[in-house]
């Protein structure tokens, strides 16, 4: 094994059914930030925010939508849980502190992709 070698980031694609409104969700209201986007019109983009970045993808051939979960680590759950239950967004699993030393809560984006949103508990 390449002991040298460092992984430096991870970056989930996301299949969704509209990426302009799928961009839409993700930069309101859950505060990220158009990095780029490719193809006219796009078929594919990314979003980032902090050190995060998700690739949405609408592409023919692409995996079916909306059978992704991912689980994004944070600081300031409370907060943001407010921000997001003030803006409408849908919440699956509400927030609570769970048995495995996270405070959690998971939503789903317009194409039903689950986002567990956590952070461990002090």
């Amino acid at each position: 094994m390449a002991e040298s070698m460092k992984i430096e980031s991870v970056s989930p694609i996301l299949s969704v059914d509209d990426l302009v409104k799928s961009i839409a969700f993700y930069r309101h209201p859950l505060g990220f930030d158009l990095a780029w986007s490719w193809g006219e019109p796009a078929d594919i983009a990314a979003v980032c925010r902090d050190s995060v970045e998700i690739t949405l993808t609408q592409r023919a051939g692409a995996k079916p939508v909306g059978t992704a979960h991912i689980y994004l680590g944070v600081s300031g759950i409370d907060d943001y849980y407010q921000t997001l239950v003030g803006a409408g967004v849908t919440i699956i699993v509400p927030l609570e502190d769970r048995p495995y030393g996270m405070r959690d809560f998971r939503i789903a984006d317009l194409s039903g992709n689950e986002l567990s949103i956590g952070q461990a508990i002090a």
